[in-house]
């Protein structure tokens, strides 16, 4: 999960080294020249909703970091691309806006938002009640965590001491799971887990195909991904645990908040959700109701 210790992962010239590598083809699917938010048309009632500010300058600035994919990572022109920039999109048509993508390291993007840089933010964040204190979430997605191992190896997450696991560095995988994983082998004795960071995902999965890592560790949607993308060297280790919301925060008490929560539920209610989901293979975390701040909720 996107939980990273400043403030839910890849960097930026990943498309460009995995072309040298040959490990990980991170194309986007065969549709991704046809946005499948291409259809969106404008809802003049949520239209009216917004604050006046959003109206006069006609777009949406929306913070991200597109080092992550599937969720949000560069396509060969280096542009945005993924189910997270075409959900983004798509909430865009719905207001008559256009996005405007303010590129940025992950740790920057919840202050851009409470400094009023950011109007929202769509990086696969983790909605938590820590980060409830800063900023509100719009809710939109459920995502856990999933390890992958190479095609052939048997590998438990529950039991995986003395093992090497790639994550993307300052993800909640780097962070809390895998030293969460590695404490409780050496309260038992055993031999502690080496995590391997690594700046984007793409150079984590990486290290598991070239034989670097035992395993790879990261959202469960970002782990599928890889494993479609691999020519068949990934394989799944285990099964998905740790499902927690994903949110689009905002500015607490915003009055953009209801109005983005209404957008997204009437693209979760129209189809245009589930359309995007499918187009992605990530439709296994769709949600049915678009709520505010889940994780206070749950």
């Amino acid at each position: 999960m996107r939980i990273r210790t400043a403030a839910p992962i890849v960097a930026v010239a990943a498309v460009a080294a995995l072309a040298l590598t040959g490990c990980v083809d991170n194309s986007t699917p065969s549709s991704s020249s046809t946005s499948s938010s291409a259809a969106v048309k404008k809802d003049d009632t949520l239209a009216g909703q917004l604050p006046q500010k959003i109206k006069d300058s006609g777009k949406l600035v929306v913070g991200m970091d597109n080092t992550y994919p599937p969720n949000e990572f560069k396509d060969d022109n280096g542009q945005p691309v993924g189910w997270e920039v075409d959900l983004t999109n798509a909430i865009a048509q719905k207001l008559g806006l256009k996005a405007d993508y303010a590129i940025a390291k992950f740790d920057n993007i919840i202050p851009s938002i409470t400094g009023g840089k950011d109007d929202i933010g769509m990086s696969s964040f983790t909605d938590t009640t820590e980060r409830e204190q800063q900023v509100d979430f719009v809710n939109y997605y459920s995502a856990g965590i999933l390890w992958a191992s190479a095609k052939g190896k048997t590998i438990d997450p529950d039991n995986a001491c003395g093992l090497k696991v790639a994550v993307q560095s300052t993800t909640y995988e780097d962070t809390d799971e895998v030293p969460a994983k590695s404490k409780t082998c050496t309260d038992a004795g055993k031999p502690a887990i080496q995590a391997l960071r690594y700046d984007n995902q793409d150079d984590a999965t990486n290290a598991v195909i070239l034989g670097k890592a035992d395993a790879l560790s990261a959202d469960s949607p970002v782990t599928l991904y890889a494993i479609s993308k691999s020519s068949g060297k990934l394989q799944e280790a285990g099964k998905t645990f740790d499902q927690a919301p994903y949110g689009i925060p905002l500015q607490k008490n915003s009055k953009l908040t209801p109005v983005i929560q209404k957008t997204v539920q009437a693209l979760i209610d129209d189809g245009t959700y589930k359309k995007i989901l499918d187009k992605w293979g990530v439709a296994d975390g769709a949600a049915t109701t678009a709520e505010v701040n889940a994780a206070s909720k749950g």
